[in-house]
């Protein structure tokens, strides 16, 4: 009965290491969206006329250090229509938005 608690107990213990982390990608997700929204309103681009070149848009194979969420965030804000992306691969707002109500 002893190892059957054990095993339980770790099971539980796994699934609530699991959720605490998917909780924390969800917060660096959303900070990382509030981040690019601030970026494009103070760079004032607001319509495909003023779009501006995001560093962070294009892919970098090589990089070493603590996982930037930006990218992520970029695309996540374009498939949920907030951002929009121009030919020339530069970045708009499409609609201003308040990241924590519309947002996930």
């Amino acid at each position: 009965m002893y190892e059957f608690l054990q095993i339980i107990l770790g099971i539980i213990f796994l699934a609530v290491i699991f959720i605490l982390t998917r909780i924390g990608v969800v917060r660096q997700m959303r900070r990382a969206a509030t981040l690019v929204i601030q970026d494009l309103e103070r760079l004032g681009a607001f319509d495909s006329f003023s779009a501006a070149e995001l560093p962070y848009a294009r892919p970098h194979y090589f990089r070493i250090g603590l996982r930037d969420y930006r990218p992520k965030a970029l695309v996540s804000l374009i498939q949920g229509g907030v951002v929009a992306k121009t030919e020339s691969e530069r970045y708009y707002l499409i609609r201003r938005v308040n990241v924590r109500d519309d947002i996930y």
